[in-house]
Protein backbone atom coordinates (compact mmCIF):
# COMPACT_ATOMS: atom_id res chain seq x y z
CA UNK A 1 0.00 0.00 0.00
CA UNK A 2 2.50 2.25 1.16
CA UNK A 3 5.16 4.38 -1.50
CA UNK A 4 8.14 5.29 -0.58
CA UNK A 5 9.25 8.96 0.86
CA UNK A 6 10.59 11.11 -2.00
CA UNK A 7 11.89 13.95 0.11
CA UNK A 8 15.84 14.26 -0.74
CA UNK A 9 18.51 13.16 2.51
CA UNK A 10 19.23 16.62 4.45
CA UNK A 11 20.28 16.96 7.68
CA UNK A 12 17.13 18.92 8.90
CA UNK A 13 14.14 16.68 8.33
CA UNK A 14 13.65 12.74 7.44
CA UNK A 15 10.48 11.36 6.42
CA UNK A 16 9.61 7.33 7.16
CA UNK A 17 6.95 6.18 5.61
CA UNK A 18 5.40 2.83 7.11
CA UNK A 19 3.19 -0.34 5.75
CA UNK A 20 0.24 0.93 7.65
CA UNK A 21 0.32 4.47 5.69
CA UNK A 22 1.92 6.06 9.00
CA UNK A 23 4.44 8.47 8.13
CA UNK A 24 7.02 9.12 10.85
CA UNK A 25 8.39 12.62 10.36
CA UNK A 26 11.07 13.81 12.17
CA UNK A 27 13.35 17.34 12.96
CA UNK A 28 17.28 16.07 12.69
CA UNK A 29 19.09 19.10 13.24
CA UNK A 30 19.94 17.51 16.77
CA UNK A 31 23.04 19.15 17.67
CA UNK A 32 21.04 22.27 17.68
CA UNK A 33 17.98 20.91 19.74
CA UNK A 34 16.37 21.53 16.09
CA UNK A 35 16.58 24.93 16.13
CA UNK A 36 14.93 27.11 13.58
CA UNK A 37 17.14 28.92 10.77
CA UNK A 38 16.31 29.59 7.46
CA UNK A 39 17.56 26.08 6.08
CA UNK A 40 14.96 24.21 8.62
CA UNK A 41 12.25 26.64 8.12
CA UNK A 42 12.78 24.96 3.83
CA UNK A 43 13.31 22.22 4.76
CA UNK A 44 9.89 21.83 7.01
CA UNK A 45 7.89 23.04 4.11
CA UNK A 46 9.60 20.64 1.94
CA UNK A 47 8.63 17.89 4.04
CA UNK A 48 4.96 19.24 3.94
CA UNK A 49 5.21 19.61 0.13
CA UNK A 50 6.59 15.77 0.07
CA UNK A 51 3.31 14.34 2.80
CA UNK A 52 0.89 16.46 0.95
CA UNK A 53 1.52 14.24 -2.65
CA UNK A 54 2.03 11.50 -0.94
CA UNK A 55 -0.16 8.10 -2.19
CA UNK A 56 -1.26 5.53 0.73
CA UNK A 57 -0.48 8.41 4.02
CA UNK A 58 -2.99 8.17 6.06
CA UNK A 59 -1.58 9.79 9.31
CA UNK A 60 1.53 11.24 10.41
CA UNK A 61 3.65 11.60 13.67
CA UNK A 62 6.00 14.43 14.14
CA UNK A 63 8.99 14.56 16.00
CA UNK A 64 12.20 15.47 16.99
CA UNK A 65 15.76 13.78 17.43
CA UNK A 66 18.23 14.06 20.24
CA UNK A 67 17.47 16.41 23.70
CA UNK A 68 14.47 18.57 22.20
CA UNK A 69 11.50 18.66 19.76
CA UNK A 70 12.33 22.57 18.65
CA UNK A 71 14.18 25.24 20.42
CA UNK A 72 12.45 27.63 18.54
CA UNK A 73 14.07 30.00 16.05
CA UNK A 74 18.08 29.49 16.12
CA UNK A 75 19.00 32.74 17.77
CA UNK A 76 22.01 33.50 15.12
CA UNK A 77 19.45 33.91 12.75
CA UNK A 78 18.89 37.94 14.60
CA UNK A 79 22.26 38.86 12.71
CA UNK A 80 21.48 37.82 9.85
CA UNK A 81 20.32 40.40 7.33
CA UNK A 82 17.17 39.19 5.07
CA UNK A 83 17.87 39.27 1.50
CA UNK A 84 17.29 41.97 -1.04
CA UNK A 85 14.22 39.35 -2.47
CA UNK A 86 12.64 38.24 0.61
CA UNK A 87 9.21 38.40 0.96
CA UNK A 88 7.53 40.87 2.98
CA UNK A 89 6.28 39.18 6.69
CA UNK A 90 2.87 40.37 5.43
CA UNK A 91 2.96 38.58 2.11
CA UNK A 92 0.58 35.70 1.53
CA UNK A 93 3.45 33.20 0.13
CA UNK A 94 1.18 29.83 1.06
CA UNK A 95 -2.12 30.75 0.42
CA UNK A 96 -3.37 32.76 4.24
CA UNK A 97 0.35 32.44 5.63
CA UNK A 98 3.85 33.43 4.82
CA UNK A 99 6.82 31.50 5.09
CA UNK A 100 7.14 31.41 8.72
CA UNK A 101 3.54 30.43 9.51
CA UNK A 102 3.29 27.82 6.98
CA UNK A 103 6.30 25.81 9.12
CA UNK A 104 3.47 25.47 12.02
CA UNK A 105 -0.15 25.94 9.64
CA UNK A 106 1.01 22.99 6.83
CA UNK A 107 0.04 20.55 9.79
CA UNK A 108 -3.00 21.73 10.19
CA UNK A 109 -3.77 22.15 6.21
CA UNK A 110 -2.69 18.68 5.77
CA UNK A 111 -5.21 16.50 4.73
CA UNK A 112 -4.41 13.60 7.04
CA UNK A 113 -4.34 13.93 11.08
CA UNK A 114 -1.04 14.69 12.30
CA UNK A 115 0.22 13.22 16.02
CA UNK A 116 3.11 15.41 17.76
CA UNK A 117 5.18 13.59 19.85
CA UNK A 118 7.09 16.12 22.15
CA UNK A 119 9.75 16.06 24.63
CA UNK A 120 13.07 17.93 25.67
CA UNK A 121 12.34 21.52 24.92
CA UNK A 122 9.59 22.84 22.76
CA UNK A 123 10.26 26.92 23.09
CA UNK A 124 9.04 29.89 20.58
CA UNK A 125 8.39 28.69 17.15
CA UNK A 126 8.68 25.11 18.33
CA UNK A 127 5.49 25.51 20.50
CA UNK A 128 3.75 26.87 17.42
CA UNK A 129 4.97 23.80 15.48
CA UNK A 130 3.85 21.76 17.72
CA UNK A 131 0.09 23.66 17.94
CA UNK A 132 -0.36 23.06 14.69
CA UNK A 133 -0.33 19.18 14.94
CA UNK A 134 -4.09 17.86 15.47
CA UNK A 135 -3.06 15.31 18.55
CA UNK A 136 -0.10 16.06 20.77
CA UNK A 137 1.62 14.06 23.03
CA UNK A 138 3.63 15.64 25.95
CA UNK A 139 6.75 14.35 27.89
CA UNK A 140 6.05 15.42 31.53
CA UNK A 141 9.16 16.78 31.86
CA UNK A 142 9.37 18.82 28.38
CA UNK A 143 10.01 22.70 29.23
CA UNK A 144 7.42 24.36 26.88
CA UNK A 145 7.20 28.41 26.45
CA UNK A 146 5.81 31.02 24.19
CA UNK A 147 9.11 32.56 23.89
CA UNK A 148 9.19 35.24 21.82
CA UNK A 149 8.16 38.26 24.13
CA UNK A 150 11.41 37.65 25.51
CA UNK A 151 12.99 38.54 22.41
CA UNK A 152 11.17 41.76 22.38
CA UNK A 153 8.81 39.72 19.54
CA UNK A 154 5.01 38.44 19.25
CA UNK A 155 4.50 35.22 18.73
CA UNK A 156 4.13 35.10 14.79
CA UNK A 157 4.50 31.60 13.66
CA UNK A 158 0.39 30.63 13.49
CA UNK A 159 0.08 30.35 17.09
CA UNK A 160 -2.50 32.85 17.85
CA UNK A 161 -5.05 30.83 14.98
CA UNK A 162 -4.08 27.71 16.27
CA UNK A 163 -4.67 28.03 19.88
CA UNK A 164 -8.17 28.95 19.74
CA UNK A 165 -10.38 26.88 21.23
CA UNK A 166 -7.36 24.76 22.88
CA UNK A 167 -6.18 27.82 25.33
CA UNK A 168 -8.52 29.77 27.70
CA UNK A 169 -8.39 33.46 26.94
CA UNK A 170 -6.44 35.05 30.20
CA UNK A 171 -3.83 31.71 30.47
CA UNK A 172 -3.11 32.45 26.94
CA UNK A 173 -2.64 36.51 27.92
CA UNK A 174 -0.19 35.67 30.66
CA UNK A 175 2.04 33.01 29.13
CA UNK A 176 2.41 35.13 25.92
CA UNK A 177 3.01 38.48 27.84
CA UNK A 178 5.64 36.93 30.36
CA UNK A 179 6.67 34.11 28.36
CA UNK A 180 7.00 31.75 31.37
CA UNK A 181 7.99 28.56 30.95
CA UNK A 182 6.02 25.68 31.99
CA UNK A 183 6.20 21.82 32.33
CA UNK A 184 5.02 18.79 29.64
CA UNK A 185 3.06 18.12 32.69
CA UNK A 186 1.09 21.04 33.44
CA UNK A 187 0.75 21.36 29.58
CA UNK A 188 -2.53 19.63 29.76
CA UNK A 189 -4.01 21.27 32.10
CA UNK A 190 -3.11 24.53 30.70
CA UNK A 191 -4.51 22.92 27.18
CA UNK A 192 -1.42 22.64 25.10
CA UNK A 193 -1.03 18.95 25.46
CA UNK A 194 -3.43 16.25 24.53
CA UNK A 195 -1.86 13.68 27.04
CA UNK A 196 1.07 13.60 28.87
CA UNK A 197 3.03 10.05 28.95
CA UNK A 198 6.56 8.85 29.38
CA UNK A 199 6.94 8.13 26.15
CA UNK A 200 5.44 10.15 23.73
CA UNK A 201 6.54 8.73 20.37
CA UNK A 202 5.06 5.36 21.14
CA UNK A 203 2.31 6.59 22.29
CA UNK A 204 1.86 8.94 19.22
CA UNK A 205 2.96 6.18 16.47
CA UNK A 206 0.08 4.01 18.53
CA UNK A 207 -2.45 6.73 18.10
CA UNK A 208 -1.41 6.93 14.46
CA UNK A 209 -2.13 3.32 13.74
CA UNK A 210 -5.41 3.06 15.31
CA UNK A 211 -6.41 6.05 12.70
CA UNK A 212 -4.71 4.29 10.11
CA UNK A 213 -6.96 1.75 10.45
CA UNK A 214 -10.01 3.56 10.05
CA UNK A 215 -11.78 4.70 6.93
CA UNK A 216 -9.28 7.40 5.01
CA UNK A 217 -12.01 9.18 3.31
CA UNK A 218 -13.94 9.65 6.52
CA UNK A 219 -10.82 10.96 8.62
CA UNK A 220 -10.04 13.12 5.96
CA UNK A 221 -13.61 14.38 5.94
CA UNK A 222 -13.20 14.61 9.64
CA UNK A 223 -10.71 17.19 9.63
CA UNK A 224 -11.97 18.89 7.46
CA UNK A 225 -14.87 19.40 9.42
CA UNK A 226 -12.79 19.97 12.43
CA UNK A 227 -11.11 22.78 10.57
CA UNK A 228 -14.74 24.71 10.08
CA UNK A 229 -16.02 24.39 13.14
CA UNK A 230 -14.60 27.59 15.03
CA UNK A 231 -15.30 29.79 12.27
CA UNK A 232 -18.45 28.54 10.76
CA UNK A 233 -21.83 29.23 12.27
CA UNK A 234 -24.20 26.82 12.98
CA UNK A 235 -26.40 26.37 10.03
CA UNK A 236 -22.98 26.31 7.95
CA UNK A 237 -21.65 23.65 10.62
CA UNK A 238 -25.10 21.64 10.17
CA UNK A 239 -25.07 21.56 6.04
CA UNK A 240 -21.27 20.70 6.18
CA UNK A 241 -21.52 17.58 8.21
CA UNK A 242 -24.64 16.06 5.60
CA UNK A 243 -22.07 17.24 2.41
CA UNK A 244 -19.42 15.30 4.13
CA UNK A 245 -21.79 12.40 4.87
CA UNK A 246 -23.48 12.46 1.91
CA UNK A 247 -20.11 11.72 -0.09
CA UNK A 248 -19.48 8.84 2.28
CA UNK A 249 -21.92 6.86 2.98
CA UNK A 250 -22.39 3.42 1.17
CA UNK A 251 -19.01 4.12 -0.60
CA UNK A 252 -16.78 0.93 -1.10
CA UNK A 253 -15.02 1.65 2.18
CA UNK A 254 -17.84 2.92 4.28
CA UNK A 255 -19.33 -0.38 3.72
CA UNK A 256 -16.22 -2.38 4.58
CA UNK A 257 -15.73 -0.46 7.60
CA UNK A 258 -19.00 -2.11 8.84
CA UNK A 259 -18.55 -4.95 7.24
CA UNK A 260 -14.87 -5.65 8.99
CA UNK A 261 -16.71 -4.19 12.52
CA UNK A 262 -19.51 -6.99 12.25
CA UNK A 263 -16.78 -9.94 11.31
CA UNK A 264 -14.49 -8.41 13.82
CA UNK A 265 -11.76 -8.67 11.76
CA UNK A 266 -9.11 -6.01 10.43
CA UNK A 267 -10.67 -3.71 7.53
CA UNK A 268 -9.03 -3.45 4.25
CA UNK A 269 -9.48 0.53 2.52
CA UNK A 270 -8.74 1.73 -0.93
CA UNK A 271 -6.33 4.80 0.00
CA UNK A 272 -7.49 8.37 -1.09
Amino acid sequence: MAQPATMPANDRVSIELGDDGVAQVRLTRSDKMNALDPDMFARIIEAGSVLRRMKGLRAVVLSGEGRAFCAGLDTSSFARQPSPDEPELTERTYGNSNKFQQVAMQWRKLEVPVIAAVHGICFGGGLQIASGADIRIVHPETRMSIMELKWGLVPDMGGYALWRGLVRDDVLRELVYTNREFTGEEAQGLGFATHVDEDPLARATLIAGEIANRNPHAIRAAKRLQAGMLERGTDAILLEESIEQHAIMRTRNQVEAVMAGMEKRKPTFEDV
